[in-house]
């Protein structure tokens, strides 16, 4: 049984298109961002609608390979692509890209993105680990912020700041309520709906409204746990998907399991759990606290990454999985090579089965996947 409430989360998509071009007509900011590590919070403060940007179809990767090597990541490529056909609404009103340094393809490729648009590109530190990394990810704080003020004419205050935290940390707690549905055996809410009520959080311009369809989805499948209805049954083996991100366009792993007779019942992902786990401080210098929070997300771009380990064992843990599937686009050399260090990690810590996928955007290798997947279940059934 799908929630109801689901149909409005469907019509997000189109309603974010036409909002940010109302927003726009309107004479509102917009900064259009890609990436976890992107602080929204200064956006808002800066008095902006802060959006998510396309980049999971495979549609305008074509287009993009006339500028960038076939080689390279699905989800650059896509990225590139929709900037350049002008088919994304989100980056067509965005008045400036805020990008980020989580990987050399990436940060190559924003140079090309800057002839297009207004650019700010945030320096990422290589590890998490020490007070010399967090001195440098705050010091990108401040000069994002100065970027901003610069850009608008504006001024960003601490109180602006601090209701924006407020705003991001109540939008990250209610998310992460509504992943948490699914610790239910079994699971409330299938794994491709979880995946686009989680994708299409960034691309919500009216972040009220937004928060107001999850938690009436919330409540219906409270309503649904009380009543003990659920899509699945004991019978499905129960699945975390692990790895880079995913959102429509780009969820065919998550299809194939569940077609397949799984039930997805947690991503770690960054366009899942991974950037709802925690929430920014509010009781220190508020670029220091945001500084603090982004510079912790276990991404496979960090060395090293042991958190993320961390995290993948207690999901599997709270959600009682049976089985964990690693994904890895292909090009991405940082999740791909990480994903042996996790097998291992896996294997001594929790031996539970393991597989991991390497792939892109197009449907060329479904019937592959499809056999690699459904023999992976068997060995959980058998």
């Amino acid at each position: 049984m799908r929630p109801k409430t689901m149909s409005k989360v469907d019509e997000l998509r189109g309603a974010n298109a036409i909002a940010i071009k109302e927003a726009k007509e309107k004479g509102e900011k917009v900064v259009g961002m890609y990436c976890m590590f992107s602080p929204q919070e200064l956006a808002l403060a800066a008095g902006a609608r802060a959006v998510s940007l396309c980049g999971t179809s495979n549609n305008p990767i074509e287009e993009a390979e006339k500028v960038l090597p076939r080689n390279l990541c699905p989800l650059i490529k896509s990225s590139y692509g929709f900037a350049i056909t002008d088919t994304c609404p989100y980056f067509f009103f965005s008045d400036l890209i805020l990008a980020e340094t989580t990987c050399d393809g990436k940060k190559k490729m924003y140079e090309e993105m800057a002839k297009i648009k207004p650019l700010h590109l945030m320096e990422l530190p290589q590890s998490s680990q020490g007070e010399k990394n967090l001195n440098f990810w705050v010091n990108e704080m401040m000069e994002f912020k100065a970027f901003l003020e610069d850009f608008y004419k504006v001024e960003i205050t601490e109180e602006n700041l601090k209701d924006a935290i407020k705003l991001m940390n109540r939008e990250r707690d209610t998310y992460k309520k509504l992943h948490q549905m699914n610790m239910n055996k079994p699971a409330l809410l299938s794994g491709v709906d979880m995946l686009l009520a989680q994708w299409a959080r960034g691309f919500n311009v009216d972040k009220e409204k937004g928060l107001a369809i999850i938690e009436d989805l919330i409540k219906e499948l409270e309503e649904m746990k009380a009543k003990g209805i659920s899509p699945y049954s004991e019978d499905n083996p129960r699945i975390l998907v692990t790895g880079t991100p995913m959102g429509l366009g780009s969820e065919k792993l998550v299809r194939l399991l569940e077609d397949s007779g799984a039930s997805v019942v947690a991503l770690e992902n960054c366009t899942g759990y991974k950037p709802i786990d925690t929430n920014v401080a509010l009781d220190k210098d508020p670029l220091v606290a945001i500084a603090e929070k982004y510079i912790k997300l276990p991404c496979s771009c960090m060395t090293p990454n042991h958190d993320r380990f961390e995290l993948v064992k207690k999901l599997a843990q709270d959600y009682q999985v049976d089985g964990i599937v690693d994904l890895a686009w292909q090009a991405c050399h940082t999740y791909t090579i990480e994903s042996y260090g996790l097998r291992e990690y896996i294997k001594d810590e929790m031996e539970l089965p393991f597989l991991q996928i390497e792939t892109d955007y197009s449907d060329s290798d479904l019937g592959q996947l499809r056999t690699r997947v459904e023999a992976f279940l068997e060995t959980m059934v058998s």
